[in-house]
């Protein structure tokens, strides 16, 4: 008779991908994996495979318990037209926040991009599916915001507002000021293009 389950795997997974959030796949050995879940070694490999099970479970979790909740007004089937300044200053006050992980981490997706697990098809494919995901979320919030601009412009200030929300995630680890103006600049370039 198998031994049952003594954690709850969301737990687990949550715990993991603060590790690789604040770490990063390769330097998030497995001791502090153990030490973070809960779970001893055996453990994490018969319910993930392997540490990168883990960790692709961990970013699973962080698409859909991070980014994804913050994205849904934008990708609502009404977007209100203050939505897409409204995620650029919930992003601000999160990166402002230096005792909380998006503060001192970024985005674990972002940071990811510039590991060398990033050279992995499916790791890499996942990044780029992330991007995506965020540039047309933002997309749909700038038309709301802008609903007589043209199609062009809409996509030139998706594409740059998406630019400056990557910047501030790989910025806020080195230069938290700056992280915080790149968001400032989204803003402020929406501003402009409603006068």
């Amino acid at each position: 008779m198998g031994r049952s389950q003594s954690y709850e795997t969301g737990h687990a997974v949550r715990a993991a991908r603060e590790v690789f959030w604040r770490s990063g796949y390769e330097s998030a050995s497995v001791p502090a994996l153990e030490r973070a879940t809960g779970l001893n070694r055996s453990s994490i490999y018969h319910a993930f495979g392997s540490k990168r099970g883990l960790f692709d479970a961990a970013v699973q979790s962080y698409l859909d318990e991070v980014v994804r909740p913050r994205l849904r007004p934008l990708v609502a089937d009404h977007v209100d037209p203050g939505a897409v300044v409204d995620y650029l200053a919930g992003l601000r006050a999160a990166l402002a926040r230096a005792d909380e992980i998006q503060g001192t981490s970024g985005c674990l997706l972002v940071n990811t991009s510039s590991a060398p697990i990033a050279r992995d098809d499916a790791v890499r494919q996942t990044v780029a599916a992330y991007r995506a995901e965020l540039r047309g979320a933002l997309r749909r919030g700038v038309a709301a915001h802008l609903p007589d601009a043209a199609a062009d412009e809409l996509d030139r200030l998706a594409d740059v507002c998406t630019a400056l929300v990557i910047s501030a995630f790989t910025l806020v680890r080195v230069d938290p000021p700056s992280a915080l103006h790149c968001l400032d600049t989204a803003v402020a370039l929406l501003d402009d293009a409603r006068r």
